[in-house]
């Protein structure tokens, strides 16, 4: 059977579409809130056991939960936790960033299977060959997932600019130096048409990924994603805002220095000429510098920033906090429009930002006008660069979560006695 099950016409479509809609139900459950057993997704989800146990059964032959260990409740007979699987179900994240491409794969638990990353001057080359070597990693990633009988469910893919989600066109990348490329047609044209293809911008799918559900703290946040560039993203009350034409989060172009220097964008003072990479780099080191190669690996060239900073060079910690200084400015004209729960530093801050992070502080504290800063907390990412990229997965899986049915079913499971 192929990966896409065609439903059965025996049943209406009202019937089939319940169903669909019960099964992601389950499934969100056990994501957002961790294993359960059927009596409690039962009462959860005010559905009967019978009705539970069915949709688990249906989850559980599409590979997407199986059973946990046995949870023991103060009254009744223990009952055996539901939890997800997917382990067979990967969904792709990809990016165009800058410096790089780069394809990370997750399954359905939201466990890393494949990863691959290529370090390249994407703004020096034209947009077809970085689709180029970005679709081969792509190709790449699908083929050893195939080996390892995982199925590929989609494909988003997050690149630096303004994104025309609707016609997946990347309109403006300033830091790219590309306009109006339809980066969605290209990379479809050069797939197979077996899964979806989606394009977002990076900070969107960055902010996505730090959104971790169920933990009240990571609903109400703001991301902010250095690279050359900056941008970010808005999560409200666990939703991603995308404004009126998805282009919210380009915090990178707020004026914060008008006699400043000039931005990529073409304008003058834009936040990201004192706060991205290419202002600390600057800072850091002579042009002559290694540190200042293209041709150095960025995690390389960040490593080396963190050794000087931390054997006390002048210079390092000098320019560490120069830039954490207005990474506060501008975190605190952020809280104070939206005042939420953390702002996470993301991207290269996610690299250097401990050295930062005293500045970036002192200024929100200093800038926003609701005493202790509204109650805004600064949060270093754990992921990264990775965090766009892991967000584009997660986008793609979301298919899954939707339509469980477009999982064909495997072996028949059995139901345990003690369900």
């Amino acid at each position: 059977m192929s990966a896409f099950e065609t439903p059965s016409t025996d049943h209406s479509v009202d019937h089939l579409d319940l169903r669909r809609t019960n099964l992601g139900l389950v499934l969100r459950t056990l994501r957002d809130h961790g294993p359960r057993s059927r009596a409690t997704l039962a009462a959860e989800l005010g559905m009967t056991r019978s009705t539970i146990s069915t949709l688990v059964t249906e989850l559980a032959e599409r590979g997407l939960v199986r059973e946990g260990k046995v949870q023991r409740a103060a009254v009744g007979r223990p009952g055996t936790a539901v939890e997800l699987d997917g382990s067979g179900v990967c969904g792709l994240g990809a990016e165009v960033n800058v410096n790089h491409v780069s394809v990370v794969a997750l399954d359905l638990a939201g466990n890393v299977v494949n990863e691959k990353r290529l370090a390249l001057d994407a703004r020096a080359m034209a947009a077809e060959p970085v689709i180029d070597h970005l679709v081969s990693l792509i190709h790449a990633s699908v083929a050893e997932l195939g080996a390892q009988g995982k199925r590929t469910v989609g494909l988003t893919v997050g690149v630096a600019g303004l994104v025309d989600s609707r016609r997946d066109l990347l309109t403006h990348g300033p830091n790219l130096d590309w306009r109006d490329v339809a980066v969605g047609d290209l990379i479809r044209q050069r797939l197979d048409g077996s899964f979806p293809v989606r394009i977002d911008n990076e900070g969107n799918l960055a902010a996505a990924a730090e959104a971790t559900p169920g933990v009240p703290d990571r609903q109400d946040i703001l991301v902010i994603f250095g690279e050359i560039g900056v941008g970010g993203g808005i999560v409200a009350d666990g939703r991603l805002l995308r404004g009126r034409q998805g282009y919210a989060g380009e915090f990178g172009h707020m004026i914060v220095q008008p006699q400043g220097r000039r931005c990529g964008c073409g304008r003058t003072g834009c936040w990201e000429t004192v706060s991205g990479l290419r202002a600390l780099l600057e800072l850091v080191a002579e042009p002559h510098d290694p540190i200042r190669n293209p041709g150095m690996a960025l995690d390389d060239r960040l490593a080396e920033i963190n050794r000087r900073a931390d054997l006390g060079d002048a210079r390092t910690l000098d320019a560490l906090e120069q830039v954490g200084t207005w990474v506060g400015v501008g975190a605190a004209i952020l809280a104070n429009a939206l005042n939420p729960a953390a702002i996470v530093l993301s991207g290269y801050y996610s690299a250097v930002g401990h050295h930062m992070r005293a500045a970036v502080e002192r200024e929100l504290h200093a800038g926003v006008l609701a005493v202790d800063a509204g109650g805004t907390k600064v949060e270093i990412s754990a992921l990264g660069f990775g965090a766009a990229v892991r967000g584009g997965a997660l986008a793609a899986l979301e298919s899954v979560y939707a339509a469980p049915t477009i999982v064909a079913r495997r072996t028949p499971v059995a139901e345990p006695v003690n369900a």
